[in-house]
């Protein structure tokens, strides 16, 4: 029996050909990228790593809030109001004011309320002639006229009418224009122009050759109620016109006054003038006016000049180290004495605020730069000044604080909860 053969690889016939088909199979259960896809994901990945590393550099920051120690300081004090300065004084504690003065005058018409019955007799002109004789003829006071429709009227005084002439040959009476009343009260002897006879005369000669004649109605013949102005009616228009006139010159002066300005009800003088009325009590009349004038000074003050003056007194009065926290402050302040003639007001004020431990904001941000995130705590902690503070760091991952004092942020908070123990 013939050896047998073994061979432990191909020939290489059969290995070229199936070298192929093994490689073609291989490709296709694992399939491999090419060159140029493993470049871009590559470049990719360092874009990246460039991008984190860069976003880590710039934007990395540390936010620190400090509640600084603190307290509320109150203060009394005095202060003087002087319309005679110009500027805020610290040292002898005045402050500039301003004087203002504003002057009014106020009219109005009222109506009358009150009523009153009224008689009258009516008045007149009536011309009275003498067609008697060239000589004068004496008519005493009260003598008799009537109209022609019977209405008896009195001459008023003793008159004296002259005598007629002659002018080419004919006899022109005398005339006299006299002034009459009737005889009796009420509007039924207003009458029209009208003749009247002198009934004294009735019987002789002169009865015809003495006359009369109105031009003119009779007028002021009245019997029944008229307006009248009463007291009451005076009073009540004097209110009225106070009132007007405190409204009036009150409102004048705030637009005077600006925001800036500080106006106390206490400093303000008013002088009123009494009312005066063109009419008197008892007059008729259905109506009057009345009028009343006066002035209102006023010392104002600058608010602001206050609020400097107060906040110098603090920070004299608390240490170097301490700050004022100047939305914290408070005060009241009420007039002691006004001095009108001088210009002068003392005020008394009460005031306060509240003051806290400087905390140097930049030595700080340099001693924190680039300290551990628990040694930064550490720090802010033993410090005397801080009552409690909170560090935020990003990004959130950070264990250190930016090395670059510029990217420390630091905030205070002065409020009561950070004083509490």
């Amino acid at each position: 029996m013939p050896p047998r053969k073994i061979f432990d690889i191909l020939p290489p016939g059969r290995y070229q050909k199936e070298l192929p088909e093994r490689k073609e199979i291989i490709e296709r259960r694992f399939p491999l990228p090419n060159l140029p896809f493993k470049k871009g994901l590559l470049i990719i990945l360092l874009i990246l790593f460039i991008a984190g590393f860069l976003f880590y550099l710039i934007f990395q920051r540390a936010t620190i809030t400090i509640w600084p120690e603190a307290q509320t300081v109150s203060f009394k004090e005095k202060i003087i109001v002087d319309k005679n300065v110009e500027e805020y004084d610290f040292l002898n504690k005045i402050i500039a004011g301003k004087p203002l003065e504003v002057e009014k005058v106020v009219f109005q018409e009222f109506s009358s309320s009150g009523k009153v019955l009224k008689e009258t007799k009516a008045e007149g002109i009536i011309r009275v002639y003498n067609g008697y004789s060239t000589s004068s003829q004496i008519l005493v006071a009260k003598t008799r006229f009537v109209s022609a429709d019977g209405k008896l009227f009195r001459s008023l005084e003793r008159v004296t009418i002259p005598g007629g002439r002659y002018e080419k040959g004919k006899f022109q009476p005398g005339y006299l224009d006299i002034k009459v009343q009737a005889d009796r009260t009420g509007p039924e002897y207003n009458i029209g122009p009208s003749t009247f006879s002198i009934p004294g005369f009735a019987g002789t000669p002169r009865y015809t050759a003495f006359y009369g004649k109105s031009f003119q109605p009779m007028t002021g013949g009245l019997k029944g109620e008229v307006p009248q102005i009463t007291q009451k009616d005076l009073e009540e228009a004097e209110r009225i016109l106070k009132e007007r006139w405190l409204e009036e010159v009150e409102s004048s002066l705030k637009i005077k006054v600006s925001e800036e300005f500080v106006l106390l009800e206490e400093a303000v003088k008013k002088e009123m003038k009494a009312a005066i009325f063109s009419a008197k009590a008892g007059e008729e009349g259905d109506s009057f006016s009345g009028e009343i004038k006066g002035s209102l000074k006023a010392l104002i003050f600058k608010k602001s000049d206050l609020q400097v003056f107060i906040k110098d007194f603090i920070l004299s009065e608390i240490d170097q180290d301490q700050k004022l926290k100047e939305d914290s402050l408070e005060m009241t302040f009420f007039p002691e004495t006004i001095n009108w003639e001088e210009g002068e007001i003392i005020l008394n004020l009460d005031f306060s605020s509240t003051i806290y431990s400087e905390i140097k904001e930049e030595i700080l941000k340099k001693e924190l730069a680039g300290k551990l995130l628990a040694e930064a705590k550490a720090l802010l902690e033993a410090d005397p000044k801080i009552v409690k503070s909170e560090v935020d760091l990003w990004p959130f991952w950070l264990k250190n604080l930016p090395k670059d004092p510029e990217k420390i942020k630091i905030g205070l908070r002065v409020d009561p909860v950070s004083i509490s123990p």
